[in-house]
């Protein structure tokens, strides 16, 4: 027998054929049933902290009329400045939180060979974690919208709705994608919050969601226009 024959055979790559939307849905469905079986963690928890945000910042600025007196937000309650923000804010770190967090908690848990053994191609498995993040982070931001505003604590009119979905869906899919990547390369819980705490938050948080950045010095401010 010669040396060739007795190699073992290389497999061949896996051959996906026609997009395969009914696995791509079953995904889909499976993160979104994900986050919806923990819906107090998941929905409920965020949205308190969101509202936490709005009433600790209106107590903080004390009994004035909370009217914003200089900058470009001039002449508007801080309280309507803020909420837009916040609500951004909820959409970037539920969607990072949640392709993360399924990602390692598979891999810990040993249940990531069953994204690989499914006929799913690369591109419908992160479509189906992306859009799964994506749902959960514009859930928790309309949820926390309706509050804010039936709540009175802000005003929020819709000025021009296309923007709105617009920017909602970027941060969303921007938000999860970076979460997917993170997964993919964390292999326990502490790398995940890892980059949790010491990138998202601190860009999430600098990126003008409680201030104007034109108030900044200006060297500030050409760094803060580089925060995605």
């Amino acid at each position: 027998m010669s040396e060739q024959s007795s190699l073992p055979k290389i497999a061949a790559p896996r051959q996906y054929g026609a997009f395969n939307r009914l696995g791509l849905w079953t995904l889909y469905k499976r993160e979104v049933g994900r986050f919806m079986n923990v819906w107090r963690q998941t929905l409920i928890a965020p949205l308190v902290t969101t509202l936490l945000y709005i009433i600790v910042f209106q107590l903080a600025r004390g009994a004035g009329d909370g009217v914003i007196r200089s900058g470009d937000f001039a002449g508007i309650s801080f309280n309507d400045f803020l909420a837009p923000g916040l609500l951004v804010m909820a959409i970037l770190t539920n969607s990072f939180a949640n392709t993360s967090s399924s990602l390692v908690i598979a891999k810990v848990q040993g249940t990531h060979v069953d994204f690989m053994m499914p006929p799913l191609s690369p591109i419908e498995q992160t479509i189906g974690f992306v859009a799964g993040a994506a749902t959960r982070g514009i859930a928790v931001a309309l949820a926390a919208g309706i509050v804010i505003h039936l709540s009175g604590l802000a005003s929020l009119p819709i000025k021009n709705l296309w923007a709105i979905v617009w920017f909602s869906a970027c941060a969303s899919i921007m938000l999860g994608a970076i979460g997917a990547m993170t997964g993919i390369w964390a292999d326990k819980f502490d790398n995940n919050a890892t980059i949790t705490n010491f990138i998202i938050v601190p860009l999430t948080f600098l990126s003008g969601t409680f201030y104007d950045i034109n108030r900044l010095p200006e060297v500030l401010k050409n760094i803060a226009y580089f925060d995605p």
